[in-house]
């Protein structure tokens, strides 16, 4: 059921993006973004954030299926690759540009950034740790480089809920959701974690 409806947002997410094909400038979010896209560095960040983002929400959702872990462990690791390269090379500096012309005025900006600076070194130390054979570590550090990813879509939904609820102020609505899109989604993965370490520490007590 969880798969369902992450396999929803999912979808919506993908037909966001598909109006952004072949480029086009004057479509969905670029409308209010025209100042902006008339930057070539912008233009680039833009379409790199967009374009290889929704392969992230595709696949990163797999990297946590212990049948895949077990019986696939070559294509766990390939698509762990995929997903720390793209990340760490493109999605996630793409996103850090992005941040310094976000919507909202400064608050929204720092927010973006943190979160960029975050979804990079949560992806990295997942990497790193994978290298070390530490994979305890490994998993706490993918678990939130993954929260942070779907960012993209629970920004999205607190939105809509904000505005069907409240009916705030465009501006006002964005700013709480740049905040609230990730932050929730880190604290809900902290809170995943320490269950798991906890339910893990009692196995192995019993």
């Amino acid at each position: 059921m969880l798969l369902l409806i992450y396999g929803y947002f999912a979808y919506l997410l993908f037909l966001i993006t598909i109006q952004y094909i072949p480029l086009n400038f004057d479509v969905a979010f670029l409308r209010i973004k025209q100042d902006e896209i008339g930057l070539l560095h912008y233009r680039w960040a833009f379409f790199i954030h967009v374009y290889t983002s929704i392969f992230l929400i595709a696949v990163g959702w797999m990297q946590f299926s212990t049948y895949l872990r077990t019986h696939y462990k070559q294509l766990h690791r390939n698509i762990g690759k995929f997903y720390v390269l793209t990340i760490l090379f493109l999605s996630g500096p793409s996103g850090l540009i992005m941040s310094y012309y976000a919507n909202g005025g400064l608050v929204a900006k720092i927010s973006f950034i943190i979160l960029s600076v975050l979804w990079i070194v949560m992806t990295y130390g997942a990497y790193y740790y994978a290298r070390k054979g530490d994979f305890v570590k490994h998993k706490k550090y993918a678990v939130r480089s993954f929260a942070l990813t779907l960012s993209a879509i629970s920004l999205r939904l607190f939105k809509y809920i904000i505005v069907f609820l409240f009916h705030p102020l465009p501006m006002d609505t964005y700013r709480i959701v740049s905040w609230l899109g990730w932050t929730f989604n880190l604290i809900l993965a902290e809170i995943i974690l320490i269950y798991w370490f906890k339910n893990k520490i009692n196995g192995i007590k019993t």
